[in-house]
């Protein structure tokens, strides 16, 4: 899922690569999702497409979709302003601005509490923001292929769609034979959904209620399928995930089927010092002005953005894996440790995190990638800047932890604890509590 926040863009061009399941890994390896090896999302063997969608298939069985709407050479979309500090992006705009009106009466006292939990169901009432959805092709495409080469899960079946918005999941559903989908919602997009859904004939088979998952009745004791696109920036941001197993413990028949079923957080480390110089340190001189106070703010905050996969000088490494069909709520509030072995001399300004999703129940595994090395996605990437940059030489190792857990006034933002140990040749480094929060 996306939020409404403004992020910018970096020009970034793609690569390829598959990491390991247990082991960190370099751009070239192989990248796993639980104990097989998956590729998703990513192309060592890119070549330029403009238009039509194709799939690749890859030795160890993992579909890869390519992107219509992207210049496969690159990490961006083909019609992209890609320019840095450009705020062009419709939905955020318009998302911004139902935030921005939601909050005007608010009190000054009030202003921490100002976050996603006041307009995140508004922010998905926009028509925008599920255009930006429906346009990322990676995703969707993803989606269509998982649910569409796969009859065999879904006719005669039931399936419920938590978080269905426009109902194109539900859609794929009815098509690939789905006796009746259950659509819900609690945005009120689901007005246009209904629509949408009887407008294209599938209002027989198509169910919408608008509401929270933990709040409504199906009208059925149980479910054959759960459906639901569920991620946010940094994997878990805006905590959906939570309804999806909910929805899971309470209707899921025993083996079931779970779309998609895993998920993998990575994080890696960059060399990010013009960006960062222009974001961060941008407050310490304004016109002449001495503005540092918000400087503390601003590093405390991630920066959804895209990274070029240049900039990664490290191996990437999981710091959260999801088995989406046996993880519990629990799980998502998490601390596990790193360690990143640098690549090259250079300079680490932040550290980056990507996730990658994928379909494993189908005959054929697929899956998509959010890496810097892959195609673009909404998702982007998540950067955690330092306060200070560390002077690393080829071979030297990063240590440290990375914790994540809702925030305890809003849980659809994240707050996040970085602990970083680094001993090299030119710098050291060490810090236990470096706070950032998602909002």
């Amino acid at each position: 899922m996306d939020s409404s926040h403004e992020k910018l863009q970096h020009k970034a061009e793609n690569g390829g690569d598959q990491i390991p399941a247990t082991e960190s890994n370099s751009n070239n390896n192989k990248r796993p999702l639980d104990n097989e090896t998956i590729k998703v999302g990513s192309s060592s063997k890119a070549t330029k497409q403009k238009s039509g969608v194709s799939a690749s298939f890859t030795g160890d069985g993992i579909s890869h979709v390519s992107n219509a709407g992207v210049d496969a050479t690159k990490n961006e979309p083909a019609d992209a302003i890609s320019n840095h500090g450009n705020g062009n992006d419709k939905a955020i705009e318009n998302a911004d601005k139902s935030k921005d009106d939601a909050n005007a009466n608010a009190n000054d006292d009030e202003d921490d509490d100002r976050t996603s939990k006041d307009y995140y169901f508004d922010s998905y009432s926009h028509h925008a923001i599920h255009e930006e959805m429906l346009k990322d092709e990676v995703r969707t495409r993803t989606y269509e292929m998982a649910i569409k080469q796969n009859p065999h899960l879904f006719e005669g079946k039931i399936v419920l769609d938590v978080g269905c918005g426009t109902g194109v999941l539900s859609m794929f559903a009815a098509q690939a034979g789905a006796k009746h989908v259950y659509a819900v919602d609690c945005s009120s997009i689901i007005e246009q959904a209904k629509a949408i859904i009887k407008l294209n004939k599938f209002d027989d088979r198509i169910t919408l209620i608008r509401g929270k998952i933990e709040e409504i009745e199906l009208p059925v004791p149980h479910v054959d399928v759960v459906l639901s696109e569920w991620m946010g920036y940094c994997l878990l941001y805006e905590s959906m995930l939570d309804s999806v197993l909910y929805a899971r413990d309470k209707w899921l028949v025993p083996d079931g089927v779970i779309f998609p079923d895993k998920a993998v957080l990575y994080l890696a480390a960059i060399e990010d010092g013009q960006v960062k110089h222009d974001r961060i340190d941008f407050w310490d001189d304004v016109y002449g002005f001495d503005m540092s106070p918000i400087k503390e703010i601003a590093i405390k905050e991630p920066v959804v953005d895209v990274v070029d996969d240049k900039a990664v000088l490290t191996d990437s490494v999981p710091v959260l894996t999801l088995d989406i069909l046996t993880c519990a709520k629990e799980d998502l509030n998490f601390k596990n440790p790193f360690l990143l072995k640098t690549q090259r001399n250079d300079y680490v300004h932040g550290l980056v995190a990507y996730f990658e999703c994928a379909f494993t129940q189908v005959h054929k595994p697929i899956g998509f990638s959010t890496a810097p090395f892959a195609r673009y996605t909404h998702w982007k990437q998540t950067i955690f800047y330092l306060e200070e940059a560390l002077t690393v030489c080829a071979g030297e190792n990063i240590t440290g932890e990375f914790a994540c857990k809702p925030n305890h006034k809003n849980k659809r933002d994240l707050d996040i604890i970085i602990s970083l140990n680094f001993e090299g040749k030119y710098s050291q480094f060490k810090r236990d509590d470096i706070k950032y929060r998602l909002r």
